[in-house]
């Protein structure tokens, strides 16, 4: 049930909204049964949303669809009993990597954020209608969604978006491309977003690839068909993340506990810890990242063409940088290859509606100067009016405080709701209230100001001003035939 309610009130009218019509006369038309489950092989296309049971810790009440859109992407849906009339759309992040839409993967992020249902809002996700890169389509397949809840249920009061991690540019996407003055949506809330975009946001893992591979040697291994680094692995390789696993533990024991580990093992984790900043505990991840979906990205998205660079890029930190910089792969990206992964995932800064974000500041997968880029980036298009940055200092990046959900929902609400605009201190001063609810803490940093994006990732040649891509090269690229990521 929505345990806070007062909180969250919107303003009385005169009559319910039809959205709240239809779903009362839906709801009233009989008994949901069944459990959220994908749909069957021979339903796999254009399925309207199905009633459905709800995922395990779901207010009670609360009432579930599931469905396959017409690109063939599935779907969860979830109303509360004590629907406020608002809806949020979910993006979710990853990307994850398969041939077609993951049907568990939407009711999976219902359950993770049910909160905003226990909040009185309408829930709406998207799995997208393939795994692998391509932020355009699933900002698309995010829409998409948002337009399959209008067609069931009706026009909602507000409609906010939603994304965490990849889902963070997701929705910013969603926000430049579908949400001008006028249009569906009324703000957006980012939480430890990847707001750097594609071109820049990944240059990290690109140094990770080079210096794992310097100290190594394995990932290939010199018997092995040799590739360039920057395709993450050749295409047809059999190699899994288990061995992937192996083969990081043989070179740098990092699985082990440091007295387990040979003098070498630990040289070689130091120096590529130090070298690239990524923290010990989610090396394995970012290698994986830099390794598969480099992988996708390369070889499946952009025809085998190179995306990255490392031209230009000094490496420091290591026990001998001279050798480190002089034995490093280094290769140059081709042009159009870089345009088309720009196109599809960077960030104009073109906003129009309440952007507000969170962000822990030691997340360990999309570090917090990612807020700088995002920054840097509305600051660039002259758009910074809309945006409101907010810290917490946890060390997490795949889930945050559901209390702090809540306040930054509320505070997202309420500035869409009233146009006062609020500060990182008004927001913090708020969640007290809501984790009397909770109980999960508050961790805001009302103080925190995130260092640039050049401060942790090397940038390369010219890639210091934001944003990455203008309004305007945007808008001359999108002539280009062919331009960007398919779907």
């Amino acid at each position: 049930m929505n345990r806070f309610r007062p909180a969250l009130r919107l303003p009385r009218s005169p009559r319910p909204p039809r959205s709240r019509r239809r779903v009362a006369g839906l709801l009233l038309a009989g008994t949901l049964a069944g459990a959220l489950a994908p749909a069957p092989a021979a339903q796999a296309q254009d399925t309207g949303p199905r009633p459905a049971g709800g995922p395990a810790g779901l207010p009670a009440g609360a009432s579930c669809w599931t469905g396959t859109d017409a690109n063939g992407a599935h779907y969860a849906i979830a109303v509360p009993e004590r629907w406020n009339g608002g809806l949020v759309v979910h993006a979710h992040g990853g990307p994850d990597l398969g041939d077609a839409s993951d049907p568990a993967r939407s009711v999976e992020d219902l359950g993770r954020w049910r909160v905003m249902v226990d909040q009185g809002y309408a829930w709406a996700g998207s799995s997208y209608r393939r795994g692998g890169y391509g932020t355009r389509m699933a900002a698309a397949d995010t829409e998409n969604v948002r337009r399959l809840f209008v067609e069931k249920f009706g026009e909602p009061r507000r409609t906010y978006v939603h994304g965490q991690s990849w889902g963070g540019d997701v929705a910013a996407k969603v926000v430049e491309t579908y949400a001008g003055k006028g249009g569906p949506y009324d703000g957006a809330l980012l939480t430890n977003g990847v707001l750097g975009g594609g071109s820049r946001g990944y240059d990290y893992r690109v140094d990770l690839r080079v210096v794992y591979q310097y100290y190594c040697a394995n990932l290939p291994r010199p018997e092995e068909p040799q590739y360039p680094l920057w395709q993450g692995l050749r295409r047809g390789s059999t190699l899994t993340s288990a061995g992937l696993r192996a083969r990081l533990q043989e070179c740098t024991g990092y699985a082990s506990s440091p007295g387990e580990r040979t003098a070498l093992q630990q040289r070689n984790l130091d120096d590529i810890l130090n070298v690239t900043g990524i923290p010990e505990r989610t090396l394995e991840s970012h290698l994986r990242f830099s390794v598969f979906t480099f992988r996708d990205i390369v070889h499946e998205r952009l025809g085998g063409r190179n995306p990255f660079s490392n031209r230009g890029v000094r490496y420091s930190g290591s026990h001998d940088d001279k050798a480190l910089n002089a034995g490093v792969e280094r290769f140059s990206a081709d042009p159009a290859a870089v345009r088309d992964l720009s196109y599809d995932s960077d960030l104009t800064g073109r906003v129009a509606i309440p952007v507000l974000t969170l962000h822990a500041t030691d997340d360990p997968t999309a570090f917090v100067e990612h807020e700088a880029a995002y920054r840097d980036t509305l600051r660039g298009a002259g758009r910074d009016r809309w945006l409101v940055q907010t810290f917490t200092g946890e060390h997490e990046h795949s889930a945050l405080s559901d209390a702090e959900y809540a306040t930054s929902l509320a505070a997202l609400d309420r500035w869409a709701r009233t146009g006062q605009r609020p500060t990182p201190r008004s927001v913090a001063a708020s969640c007290p209230a809501f984790d009397e609810v909770y109980g999960t803490g508050c961790f805001y940093d009302p103080g925190f100001r995130p260092a640039p994006y050049a401060s942790r990732v090397r940038p390369r040649p010219g890639g210091t001003s934001w944003p990455a891509m203008s309004a305007a090269q945007e808008q001359a690229w999108s002539r280009v035939p062919g331009v960007g990521i398919a779907p």
